[in-house]
């Protein structure tokens, strides 16, 4: 896809700041001549992610084609239409869309605007809209449309904020266990969410991020292994074997590895920008490149688990030799920029933590690898956000 225009970037913050997710197509010439475009990573990832579509178990041939139900919105107002999900028998299968009727709102390289919600599409030119105009001006039929969208997200984020306001109206709650992640814990279990090993958003598609403000710590943005395929090493075993040490009864490995130094187990992050991985190396020549994340799987976890975030601080006191929590600011964040994932990760701003131990039974647990973002940084990843008192 081309390059935004400053027009167009101010559309997307917009879009962000009243809470509405979506997807981008650019149709070429000949896209838009043969009525073909191709499904790109982040349109697949868009519409895998609202649970629409899953192109990688979708076979190839016009009798596995998938439609969508449509609404196609311009100058004219709205019409009723259909999308196309297919693999076609040619060219090894590769993913297709195509939007019925998209000619008469778009010329070549418009970026056009994809949609989901409830349970259809809604496709609008994202160049040529006046997008200011249809949300905060004349009523028109994508002005309801994105209204709708926006009151649907922020009530569920304001019902959200009256439940912490509530926990934190009631003082210090003691704390689950005793361990680094019990401020996530304790929350959670005080709103009723199960604690899982789930990859989704905690709360109704909100991620929910708990930390104490008395420390300095990084904040977990999600966990992702590698990709073991592509990958010199393994397992988690193997990279414990190669480069873990033992402390006391234990054998771990327990490190932060970054990508503007080498760590005391001689372990450093490198970008390949034309394969697009991101390398952990070794500076052991004996290991060289260990294991490879490919970057399109590390958009994909940030797209998915940071859609939405609520980041709730707490501070933590001992009342009577026990630690308690007293949950006191929310700074709420949508939509990271890609973009400036990548970036982050060269300056060493987004670092991995390795969290690998082999226990008594002698099995080994690996409880990331947990990227993280140093603290006071999430307006370098996230457009701005709202902060709110949870004692006022």
């Amino acid at each position: 896809m081309r390059i935004l225009t400053t027009d167009e970037q101010d559309k997307l913050k917009l879009l962000t700041k009243y809470s509405i997710s979506l997807t981008i197509l650019e149709p070429t010439a000949t896209g838009l001549q043969k009525s073909i475009m191709d499904a790109t990573n982040t349109v697949r990832n868009y519409l895998y992610n609202q649970g629409v579509h899953d192109y990688s178990v979708q076979k190839q041939g016009p009798e596995s084609k998938i439609m969508i139900d449509t609404e196609l919105y311009g100058d004219f107002g709205k019409v009723s239409t259909y999308t196309s999900l297919y693999r076609p028998n040619t060219k090894s299968g590769d993913p297709r869309v195509w939007v019925s009727g998209l000619k008469k709102i778009c010329v070549p390289n418009d970026l056009i605007a994809l949609i989901w919600f409830e349970s259809r599409l809604h496709v609008f030119n994202l160049t040529k809209t006046k997008l200011e105009y249809n949300i905060t001006g004349v009523q028109t039929a994508l002005s309801e449309l994105l209204l709708d969208i926006s009151n649907a997200a922020n009530h569920i984020s304001q019902e959200l904020l009256q439940m912490l306001s509530s926990i934190a109206m009631a003082g210090p709650i003691p704390s689950l266990v005793n361990a680094d992640t019990s401020v996530g814990r304790t929350l959670e279990t005080a709103l009723g969410i199960d604690i899982n090993s789930s990859k989704k958003p905690d709360y109704k598609g909100i991620e929910l991020k708990a930390f104490r403000n008395s420390r300095s710590n990084r904040k977990t943005l999600f966990a992702q292994v590698p990709n073991w395929e592509l990958s010199k090493i393994k397992s988690s075993a193997e990279i414990l074997d190669a480069f873990g040490y033992s402390r006391g009864e234990d054998f771990k490995l327990y490190c932060t590895v970054s990508s503007i130094n080498v760590n005391s187990q001689g372990l450093s992050l490198r970008l390949d920008s034309d394969v697009q991985q991101l390398i952990e190396f070794s500076d052991n020549k004996k290991f060289g490149d260990i294991v490879i994340w490919t970057l399109d799987k590390l958009h994909q976890r940030l797209l998915s688990k940071h859609k939405e975030t609520f980041w709730v601080e707490a501070e933590s006191m001992l009342i009577r030799g026990k630690e308690h929590f007293q949950y006191k600011v929310v700074e709420h964040t949508k939509s990271p920029i890609v973009s400036q994932f990548d970036i982050l990760l060269e300056q060493g701003v987004i670092t991995l933590d390795h969290l690998i131990k082999r226990n008594v039974a002698g099995k080994v647990v690996e409880k990331g690898p947990l990227f993280k973002i140093k603290p006071n940084s999430l307006d370098l990843l996230f457009p701005p956000s709202n902060i709110y008192n949870l004692l006022e």
